[in-house]
């Protein structure tokens, strides 16, 4: 049984679909930058999500936006375009822009081992159903024109905030005076903007608004609905949406359809550097890219990322990297200790042990106890080697680290070096572990990691 926090109800709940297959929507990059790694513990997380399902059997429709239009530096509807932003930063056009960004994050995502989403959608490509949903939405009474805009009035969705928990009334009497004046609410938002907004804005469209463009939230309601229906289970994000991004598309969408809309929200928490959560300015942007030139593994940070759980916040130090990959590193000598096992594995034991695994990742996606589990067997006394193999290819299913591509790098040696290495096999044999041990250390100054398998040592190349 799958348990997930759902932010809705603020409580762990059992996850019962609402058909045979699981719509999950996923809030995508505003490609006007490079994703910075606090980006990316958020994809990973959902990485996880989608993999646990597919453990237990569930088959999933995954959907991603590419935000290229609408977002402004706020998530409510100040600042400028982040798109007009990165292309005055560069000196190109927003769509050189969003094309170059696209593809950075694209490439990150397939580093980190992050399975593609089943349809990727970009909101310049989808500015249709966006002007369709503000139609409806304008005939239902939800909406009003001001200053060119056109706005989504919150105080005519009795719901307003519920996700959020908040209180209007406490809102609307402790606002400060609000950038935007055409709003009647603090709370509105802009579903529809026009000319009036940016003066150097690239990207319109004709509408039946005026010409202009759609707001950021607009795009996850009428995409998600185009691609999964009125109605799907999972829609997640990082703890930031929560408070306007996530709560603005659960009152457009309701308000459009009279329908609940989303049965699960689940959301991950911060990671944070030097007691700040992870921004795009300052010291703190880290992008996958530093990481690998620094010599770490992106699959490093993948592991690092699920040593914690998604709900709690993480924060990174360089040490904590190193770390975690030095744990990868000794994970990957073990699979390849293990790998070329000839000994039978017991059938009933691999259930049980994958019984117990899942019961774990199925406690609202627990991989700190999944991962402490995978080295509890990898360690076992009770497990030999082919059954060792067998589960930790079966647990990655889920952690994706990628441990049924760690090849054995055991090359043919030199000459001296084979001569050394039966040297050692007939000095263990023998029992002489002085001699042994000699042997093993020349070995690793030498640059070998030395592997002691039921098949005698194996050496493996220090990269």
């Amino acid at each position: 049984m799958l348990k997930l926090f759902n932010t809705l109800g603020r409580e762990v709940q059992e996850f019962r679909p609402i058909g045979k297959i699981v719509g999950i929507y996923t809030c995508g990059p505003t490609v006007y930058n490079f994703a910075h790694i606090g980006n990316l513990r958020s994809y990973l997380f959902e990485d996880v999500l989608k993999r646990t399902l597919l453990y237990n059997n569930f088959k999933v429709k995954h959907v991603m936006n590419i935000t290229d239009v609408g977002h402004l530096t706020s998530d409510a509807d100040e600042g400028e375009d982040k798109m007009l932003k990165g292309a005055k930063r560069e000196g190109k056009t927003v769509w050189e822009i969003a094309e170059f960004y696209t593809k950075s994050f694209m490439s990150d995502i397939e580093k980190l081992n992050i399975i593609k989403a089943d349809v990727v959608c970009k909101a310049t490509d989808h500015i249709k159903e966006m002007i369709e949903l503000v139609k409806k939405l304008e005939k239902n009474g939800y909406t009003y024109n001001a200053g060119g805009n056109v706005y989504f009035d919150v105080s005519k969705f009795k719901d307003y905030g519920k996700m959020a928990r908040l209180n209007l009334e406490e809102l609307k009497s402790g606002a400060r005076v609000d950038v935007d004046i055409n709003k009647r609410n603090p709370q509105d938002f802009v579903l529809w903007f026009t000319k009036s907004k940016f003066a150097d804005q690239e990207m319109k469209w004709d509408s039946p608004f005026g010409t202009g463009y759609p707001g950021w939230h607009i795009e996850c309601s009428a995409m998600s609905m185009k691609y999964l229906g009125e109605q799907f289970d999972i829609h997640c994000g990082g703890i930031d949406h929560v408070p306007v991004h996530h709560t603005n598309e659960i009152a457009q969408s309701e308000a459009a359809t009279g329908k609940k809309w989303v049965n699960y929200w689940v959301h991950n928490e911060f990671l944070n550097i030097v007691g700040a959560k992870m921004a795009k300015s300052g010291e703190n942007f880290i992008t996958l890219q530093v990481l690998i030139d620094k010599g770490y593994d992106p699959l490093d940070y993948r592991y690092l990322c699920i040593g914690a759980h998604y709900r709690t916040q993480l924060q990174f130090t360089y040490e904590s990297l190193d770390n975690a990959k030095n744990s990868l590193k000794k994970m990957r000598e073990k699979i390849i200790e293990i790998k070329e096992s000839k000994e039978k594995a017991d059938p009933k034991k691999i259930e049980e042990y994958k019984e117990q695994f899942k019961g774990l990742i199925n406690e609202d996606l627990d991989t700190t106890k999944a991962l402490a589990f995978l080295w509890a067997v990898l360690r076992s006394d009770e497990l030999n080697n082919k059954e060792k193999y067998e589960l930790a290819l079966d647990f990655d299913k889920v952690l994706g680290l990628n441990l049924d591509k760690v090849v054995g790098n055991i090359e043919k040696l030199p000459a001296e070096i084979e001569k050394l290495v039966a040297e050692r096999d007939s000095a263990r044999k023998a029992k002489d572990w002085k001699k042994s041990d000699e042997l093993r250390n020349y070995l690793v100054t030498s640059g070998y990691a030395v592997l002691d398998t039921p098949e005698g040592t194996k050496l493996r190349k220090n990269i």
